[in-house]
């Protein structure tokens, strides 16, 4: 079944606004990427830990169950195919960690080395669009809430001569072609700057959007287009804090931006410094107020999905770190109920009446037992 976003497009304001920010309660559902439970070799150095199978990866995911992971995510068909699936409906049956989505591996074989769905390669692209019908068609037989796609060896190096044009509409035909074949089932498009591709296809948060309304605009099944007559985003997103920062884009304006389009199906959480190469580091450990911010933007829209940790924990014990993540989660989660909503609503509505005070009230937010600081001023609703 379809889950509903479009609750996440309602604007609220004024009394509205605080009424819904003391009532609503992120509800911290928390995935991993079964991908990062062993980190293997880079093209720097060889893998600091030994491979695990499925069947190891997800004992670690079931033991964590008690801190609050409840969803798992992998990738078809490396890590869940047509003969292991059973490891993961035994997972959700044993400890109610359940399969979240499935994610078709589009970047990693040598077919797809000029890309997939976008590829001028003919064999290579009827592949990758095979594989997608494939992946949807597991995605409804399990019961998953969507379909990730990760366009990682979508792109290029050389702009010169590029047909963007050709480029973008193999993939978005491509991708259409495919929801229809296995109608019923939605998509949330993973944007990223650039890496591995020197640039990737859809490199931030407006292409995503952009992608997303384009791709729909060629569907033609009936169920599908029925959805979409009833208001339902049938091409989501799943930003990752990594690929937002990587890109120079503020966390809480494009969480904001595809929330406002009702789009936004998940969510892939780490740390990332502003620009860089991709870290996956550890979440909260590097721009903890962004997450924070992002956290409050998603309470003000009404997120209800999953929170999906993507980390690449190379010099920290898989456990340890899936839980320093989790934790940190749930403190920044709960830190947003701590907020005087009447407070923040008035600053933002009427900033020419409380200049400064936001920033004071957030200095004693993050600082609680700071001694000494100067008196708090006060707000006016106007």
């Amino acid at each position: 079944m379809l889950v509903d976003l479009r609750n996440q497009a309602t604007v609220r304001t004024g009394a509205d606004l605080v009424a819904h920010l003391k009532q609503f309660r992120l509800e911290l559902k928390i995935s991993a990427g079964v991908w990062f439970f062993a980190p293997g070799q880079i093209r720097f150095h060889d893998a600091y830990v030994p491979p695990l199978t499925i069947e190891e990866r997800l004992k670690i995911a079931g033991e964590l169950a008690p801190y609050g992971l409840s969803g798992i995510e992998a990738h078809y068909p490396n890590e869940i195919n047509e003969d292991n699936a059973h490891l993961y409906q035994q997972l959700e049956k044993d400890t109610g960690v359940r399969l979240i989505t499935v994610i078709p591996n589009l970047f990693w074989e040598k077919q797809f080395q000029f890309g997939s769905l976008s590829s001028p390669v003919p064999e290579a692209r009827r592949a990758a669009i095979q594989r997608v019908i494939e992946t949807l068609r597991m995605n409804k037989q399990l019961n998953t809430d969507f379909m990730v796609v990760w366009p990682g060896g979508d792109g290029y190096e050389l702009n010169f001569g590029l047909d963007f044009y050709g480029m973008w509409s193999r993939f978005e035909d491509g991708l259409a072609e495919a929801l229809d074949a296995a109608p019923g089932v939605r998509v949330a498009i993973e944007p990223k700057p650039y890496e591995p591709r020197g640039n990737n296809i859809y490199r931030n948060t407006s292409d995503g959007v952009i992608m997303a309304r384009d791709v729909e605009s060629r569907l033609r099944s009936p169920e599908n287009t029925r959805l979409l007559s009833e208001g339902h985003a049938l091409v989501g997103l799943n930003p990752e804090l990594g690929h937002v920062l990587m890109g120079y884009e503020d966390f809480p304006y494009a969480l904001s931006r595809i929330l406002r389009q009702g789009r936004l199906a998940h969510t892939h959480w780490n740390s990332q410094p502003l620009g860089n190469y991709d870290q996956d580091l550890d979440l909260g450990i590097v721009s903890p107020e962004q997450i924070f911010a992002g956290l409050y933007a998603m309470k003000m829209y009404g997120y209800a999905g999953y929170f999906g940790i993507d980390i690449f924990p190379e010099r920290v014990p898989i456990r340890q770190a899936l839980l320093n993540c989790i934790d940190r989660l749930r403190a920044l989660a709960e830190l947003t109920e701590a907020v005087d909503h009447e407070l923040i609503v008035a600053c933002v509505e009427r900033p020419d009446l409380n200049g400064g005070v936001l920033e004071a009230y957030l200095t004693r937010l993050f600082h609680p037992t700071a001694k000494g600081l100067s008196p708090m001023p006060g707000y006016r609703k106007g």
